[in-house]
């Protein structure tokens, strides 16, 4: 794979320069917002959004909040799990980041010393991206816009190359769609038992199913008996 950066006139190159060269014409107050972004700012406002949706989702209380809400917290343990597989491949495939094999790079971020392939930032981001997709499919849109951009700043800060951040989109979406069938069989049942749990069912349903079956507004037979009692006492 690090033949792959060899030589100039690959298309990998080529485009990380193209790229990156966008660095070089910014400002610097520009460049360090980008910095930023590129580190921290896409990955929490993708959390964000996780958060949004999970919100949303309790408070409307819908009859598949449950499944929803363990679609939501497959999302992260994806982006965990991804990260994981992650760890081999990089020390199998051993590409240094293209700073160190080429010179001329606007590099906004030092102290990489890490291996390039597949980028983490990437891996991370598209594997939220897509188990919040498969739980929302608005919110999830979002999250992948937000993704492919974080994708193109770790090539504009200098710390990848664009097969790099490819790599990493493929191995996240990989990880959240194959294995999204077997956590959805663990997760779920999970999130139904939390839902009817008097101390953590508002984690599924504002209020929690307890509360809301004890009020007589879900259960009709309750309702009936109810209705009962007053025709016996009119």
């Amino acid at each position: 794979m690090a033949g792959l950066a060899d030589s100039g006139s690959n298309p990998d190159v080529d485009l990380l320069y193209d790229i990156n060269g966008l660095a070089k014409d910014a400002p610097t107050w520009f460049d360090r917002v980008m910095e930023y972004v590129g580190e921290y700012g896409l990955l929490l406002a993708i959390v964000a959004l996780v958060v949004w949706c999970w919100w949303s989702v309790r408070r409307r209380g819908d009859e598949d909040a449950a499944s929803t809400v363990a679609a939501l917290a497959w999302a992260p343990l994806a982006a965990g799990i991804a990260v994981l597989v992650n760890v081999p491949i990089r020390g199998f495939v051993e590409r240094p980041r293209p700073f160190l094999d080429h010179q001329g790079l606007e590099v906004l971020v030092q102290g990489k010393t890490d291996y390039s392939f597949v980028s983490d930032h990437a891996t991370i981001v598209m594997a939220m991206a897509v188990g919040l997709f498969v739980a929302n499919r608005r919110f999830g849109l979002v999250a992948l816009v937000l993704a492919l951009f974080g994708g193109f700043i770790r090539v504009y800060m200098g710390v990848h190359y664009p097969t790099d951040v490819v790599g990493g989109f493929a191995l996240g979406t990989a990880v959240a769609l194959l294995l999204s069938p077997l956590a959805m069989a663990l997760l779920t049942p999970l999130a139904k038992a939390v839902e009817r749990s008097p101390r953590l069912g508002w984690l599924v349903r504002a209020g929690g199913r307890a509360e809301r079956d004890g009020d007589g507004a879900v259960i009709p037979e309750a309702r009936s008996e109810q209705t009962s009692e007053r025709d016996l006492a009119a």
